[in-house]
């Protein structure tokens, strides 16, 4: 048997392995909230993340005292075309300074409480820090508007590095994971995949990623049109798709995705590259879904596209451009949020209320008015 066929066959094993979330305990997690002592659906979002918690972990109390994020690095081929503002070099160097706590994620994540830890699965130079953990398929990839980006091969590897990356860290007591990235002209890659799997044209999911002129960014939509031309990728084949016109981070990424759910993990989508792996982990293995947390609404313009193909909608905008996992430390504190009121609120049973007063109430959307 051939090696790929083995990789393809390993994936498909795991991707079939993968349930849905436990919609029993989801349900008993909501009947709790409506007996917790507040006027009904007051908490809002804190209220959805505790009942989708319980169905994923299959318990209605859930504490998660243990974080971590996964930053996969990896550069790409195609910022020879001049799509990016930043040298290819920033790659490592972040790659590096991330790993030793000094880059805006990575203070997020110390400041609360979760640990980082940066993969390094294509980076185009060798990157001695121990800090940094060396899973490299490849040095970088190779320029998608010249050829394809990389082997099925080499995709298939990143996507079992990210599966196994997570799995090792569900292993080790992790209880929430988050997954982001370092890549210089990734936000290029990201926007030919998601064109590609949903059909939409270059023009509607490209941005200026960290900061181009105006006629880069034309350039930049021109490139991903040759790309997507020339290695015509098949949108029913995700493996395909990111080895013609993505990356080995968006392949790791995905695969952290699906090891999540394998794990039965929550798992924190960051920015628009994280967005786009979710989507790729989704039209894998659709299950996948369930297990899956949107933290901030990117500024990148595909973002809302992404997000409207996962039907997941963002916690919060703060106007976020930065990527690299720095969301997902903010999400997790409102996932703690959404477990302190399940574990710690009080019934209207333990207060001591007679709440029939709400009876009337809970038959309807009492809290918005007209126009709101």
């Amino acid at each position: 048997m051939r090696a790929m066929d083995e990789l393809e066959i390993r994936l498909n094993n795991i991707i079939n392995a993968v349930g849905p979330a436990d919609s029993a305990a989801a349900a008993e997690a909501e009947e709790r909230q409506a007996r917790l002592a507040k006027p009904p659906g007051s908490l809002g979002r804190l209220e959805e993340l505790s009942a989708q918690l319980a169905g994923i972990t299959g318990k209605i109390h859930n504490e998660l005292d243990k974080k971590c994020i996964l930053v996969f690095c990896a550069d790409n081929g195609v910022t020879e075309e001049g799509v990016a503002s930043a040298p290819q070099s920033v790659t490592r160097a972040q790659a590096v300074n991330m790993a030793r706590g000094k880059t805006g994620a990575a203070v997020l994540a110390k400041r609360f409480g979760c640990e980082m830890r940066v993969i390094d699965v294509g980076v185009n130079a060798e990157v001695s820090d121990p800090a940094v953990f060396d899973r490299k398929i490849a040095l970088g990839t190779q320029n998608i508007a010249k050829q394809p980006a990389m082997s099925r091969e080499q995709a298939l590897r990143a996507v079992l590095c990210g599966i196994e990356t997570a799995c090792g860290a569900a292993e080790e007591g992790v209880k929430v994971l988050g997954v982001g990235e370092m890549g210089i002209g990734n936000t290029t890659t990201s926007s030919a995949v998601l064109a590609v799997l949903t059909g939409h044209d270059a023009e509607e999911v490209t941005g200026r990623g960290a900061g181009i002129t105006e006629s880069a960014y034309k350039n930049k939509i021109a490139v991903i049109k040759k790309a997507i031309a020339l290695n015509a990728p098949d949108k029913n084949d995700v493996v395909g798709v990111i080895s013609k016109v993505g990356g080995l981070d968006i392949a790791a990424m995905a695969g952290a995705f699906i090891g999540a759910a394998y794990s039965r993990v929550p798992v924190v989508i960051d920015g628009f590259i994280s967005d786009v792996a979710a989507l790729c982990a989704c039209r894998l293995c659709p299950d996948a879904r369930g297990y899956m947390i949107p933290s901030h609404r990117s500024f990148e313009r595909g973002s809302d596209i992404a997000a409207e193909e996962l039907g997941l909608r963002p916690l919060f905008d703060l106007g976020m451009k930065l990527g690299e996992g720095s969301g997902c430390p903010i999400a997790m504190m409102m996932l703690d949020a959404a477990c302190a009121v399940m574990n710690d609120m009080a019934t209207f049973e333990e207060a001591d209320i007679d709440d029939s007063y709400l009876d009337e109430i809970r038959k309807t959307d009492s809290f918005s008015v007209k126009g709101q």
